[in-house]
């Protein structure tokens, strides 16, 4: 009895270990969706056709590509300096606020950075001892936040949009004035919401190879079973 006893608290020590692990891939799949999502910038140069955001704002294409270049050459961790846009006023408030999303940012990369030589340990030490049971409790636990995400988003994403910004940031210098900040009016919010949308799916096919990862080792094992049958942490 007392042996099934331990036995029994080691199996929920090394849930809740996986379910850490987990933790660490959503969070290593967030940071790749974000990265990938703001260097991505085809995707806003066709919003500026999709939402003729150069009869909106009177600017022409190619001022407000080197505009929003400028920014996004600013949010990387990699650039030093202040900002400033070619063609653009900007307030102090406006440039406080792009700084607090370049901090945020720079975090994202070091948490990409952090948890992927993290996982590489996982996978190399968890590769040792034949376990793979890590790899379906990861999918579960990765695929949670997305679904969150999707259902705010589809229910009302003005709503959602302002919450992530009251998280995130400790003040209003978000809420952005178009006359003294005119950044605002080449950042439609739709583009935001094809940003989120872009890092859930980043999150919802890493969670899919992970599965299928964990369907290919358990398939493996269960064809050779009798080369190592003391490790065996399958449900």
């Amino acid at each position: 009895m007392k042996k099934y006893s331990r036995r029994n608290q080691k199996g929920n020590v090394n849930f809740i270990f996986d379910i850490g692990i987990g933790v660490v891939w959503t969070l290593f799949f967030i940071s790749l969706g974000l990265i990938l999502a703001i260097n991505f910038r085809p995707l806003y140069y066709a919003n500026i056709h999709w939402f003729q955001l150069d009869k909106y704002s009177g600017l022409s294409i190619n001022e407000i590509k080197s505009n929003y270049n400028a920014l996004i050459d600013y949010c990387s961790p990699f650039y030093y300096g202040a900002l400033k846009f070619p063609t653009l006023r900007s307030s102090v408030s406006g440039i406080s606020h792009f700084e607090e999303v370049k901090v945020l940012f720079q975090f994202f990369y070091i948490m990409f950075l952090i948890s992927s030589i993290f996982l590489l340990g996982v996978i190399t030490w968890k590769k040792k001892r034949n376990d793979y049971r890590y790899l379906k409790v990861s999918s579960i636990t990765a695929i949670i936040l997305p679904m969150i995400t999707l259902i705010g988003c589809s229910i009302d994403f003005d709503a959602t949009f302002v919450i992530f910004h009251k998280i995130f940031f400790r003040n209003d210098d978000w809420i952005f004035d178009p006359y003294t900040d005119p950044i605002i009016d080449l950042l439609p919010q739709e583009f935001f919401l094809q940003c989120a949308l872009i890092i859930v799916f980043v999150v919802l096919v890493g969670s899919l190879i992970l599965y299928l990862c964990y369907r290919h080792f358990k398939k493996k094992n269960q064809v050779t079973p009798l080369l190592k049958p003391k490790m065996n942490y399958y449900y």
